[in-house]
């Protein structure tokens, strides 16, 4: 009760923050029920004077602390949920505090990793960049044969699990309260996504999971050559302490010293959208936050990706859902489109495949046979999200995750190259991926895993009848003494019953009379 309470009054004080900064500018009056209107006209009126049209949201989402800085950079890639606007004006939040102080991460590098700094690093600048859960330091190292090279270190933010422990309950309590007020919101599974954040969260926080992924990550890409990633170093990496290659190479938001260091901007644009298909649709992981911050260009023009913070992953039947999409968008093929969807499951078969066919060819024609920076993806977005709505689509958190971050990367590579096609540059990546696993060579090997998995049925088969026999003997012997038990327990339940019934009629008898007399 208590902690309901309390969940309570940091609702309201969320609500009160976001009315003041002039976030509620956000929500669709229209999308929302009568006694959820009226709440949402006094919020307006609470905004203060002299408020800009822009970072509403992100302001709003800073003054209530670094819980809710990453809870927006989460929704940023889901505009299903917050609509394609409000994601915009998330893409803005900068998860930027004051660092804290060198002493303190001294301590927690000696603690988590059981050494002195000294003995461990030549050097260890102070922090050089600095974020709601963790800090970056600079550092040098001695090889064993003696050379020197500098590397990173990444250093957790003391008391930040505790606080994110405390908020993410809060926020749990605030998504049952609009499952409530607003039923039909149950479809974008507002629990759900908390819950998402909430195992996010859990993994950024424990920097050995970064280091692993970035171990996975490297495993993925170490046959590409246009693309890389710092490698981690285990030995000085604990679960508050993340060392890894340092990166020396230019951000890809920088592009003046791009175009000054002679690097081919239409290529890197081409590898930034090519590479991102090539984990997502190859190898089922990708990097799921490729804003500008996080992308470098390193001397020998190869596309350099930082901090593994947030990841995405598909399973085989996402990445085959995701790559005959995209080949049905570039082919125009909206029935295919249509078709793959109702074969995932994703859109309920009681609906049209040709109503659905004909509401993916609004989304689609539109963006044919027109220049890149003529193509509004966040248009293109609004649009799937509407036809999503319309057939009952179950919201996928991580296609959708996957969609956003695909606008982010377009937006990236659009940025380096204006008139870059991101549909004429995947091509070849999907159709390389469909080559490989739905022609012969695909067809053999998913062959050869089904008769692995019936053949590893057939192996475990005598094992599997002996302890069914086994079981079915057991049921045969207890049987006869858990049906006395179950009758013994009944009666004595009929008899409490029997006996506490007596009982209140006793006590309102004896009130009864104490009242007459």
């Amino acid at each position: 009760m208590l902690s309901a309470v309390f969940h309570l009054l940091r609702g309201v004080e969320v609500g009160w923050v976001l009315a003041r900064e002039g976030a509620l500018a956000f929500v669709d009056a229209a999308a929302l029920p009568p006694h959820l209107r009226a709440f949402l006209r006094l919020g307006r009126r609470l905004e203060r004077r002299g408020l800009g049209p822009t970072a509403r949201l992100p302001t709003a989402l800073t003054r209530l602390g670094p819980s809710y800085v990453k809870f927006g950079q989460f929704l940023a890639t889901r505009p299903d949920i917050v609509g394609v606007a409000a994601a915009r004006d998330l893409e803005r939040l900068q998860d930027r505090v004051p660092p804290f102080p060198q002493e303190v991460a001294v301590a927690t590098i000696e603690e988590t990793l059981g050494q002195r700094v000294g003995a461990l690093f030549l050097s260890l600048s102070p922090p050089i960049a600095a974020a709601s859960i963790a800090q970056v330091h600079r550092a040098r190292i001695r090889e064993p044969g003696g050379a020197e090279r500098t590397i990173a270190v990444k250093v957790m933010r003391p008391g930040v699990r505790e606080r994110f422990a405390r908020d993410i309950q809060a926020m749990r309590f605030m998504a049952r309260v609009v499952e409530i007020l607003r039923p039909e919101a149950e479809r974008l599974r507002p629990r759900e996504v908390v819950e998402t954040l909430a195992r996010s969260v859990a993994m950024e926080m424990d920097l050995r999971l970064e280091a692993a992924a970035l171990s996975e990550f490297a495993e993925n890409i170490k046959g590409d050559e246009d693309f890389r990633v710092p490698r981690p170093i285990w030995e000085r990496t604990g679960r508050d302490v993340l060392a890894s290659e340092w990166i020396d190479g230019i951000r890809l938001n920088d592009r003046a010293a791009i175009v000054a260091a002679g690097h081919d901007t239409a290529a890197l644009g081409r590898t930034v959208i090519q590479s991102f298909l090539r984990h997502a649709i190859r190898d089922g992981f990708f990097h799921a936050d490729m804003h500008p911050g996080n992308l470098f260009v390193d001397p020998m023009g190869r596309l350099a990706a930082v901090d593994f913070g947030i990841m995405g992953r598909l399973g085989i039947k996402e990445r085959r859902f995701l790559a005959e999409i995209l080949l049905g968008f570039i082919l125009r093929d909206y029935r295919r489109v249509a078709e793959v969807h109702f074969e995932a499951g994703y859109v309920p078969s009681h609906h049209s495949v040709d109503d659905f066919a004909q509401a993916i060819r609004a989304i689609g024609e539109p963006i044919h046979q027109r220049r890149a920076d003529e193509i509004s993806m966040a248009k293109v977005l609004t649009l799937l999200f509407d036809v999503t709505a319309l057939f009952d689509m179950s919201t996928r958190t991580e296609l959708v995750m996957l969609q956003k971050t695909m606008v982010v990367v377009e937006g990236v590579a659009r940025s380096l190259d204006p008139r870059l096609d991101m549909w004429t540059t995947a091509e070849p990546v999907v159709r390389t991926w469909l080559a490989r696993n739905l022609g012969p060579i695909g067809r053999i090997e998913q062959a050869g895993r089904a008769a692995l998995t019936l053949a590893d049925v057939l192996a475990d088969a005598p094992d599997l009848s002996q302890r069914l026999k086994r079981l079915l003997i057991r049921l045969d012997e207890e049987a006869p003494r858990e049906g006395a038990k179950l009758e013994r327990k009944l009666r004595a339940e009929t008899r409490r019953a029997v006996w506490s019934t007596l009982g209140l009629w006793a006590i309102a008898g004896a009130v009864l009379l104490l009242a007459l007399h």
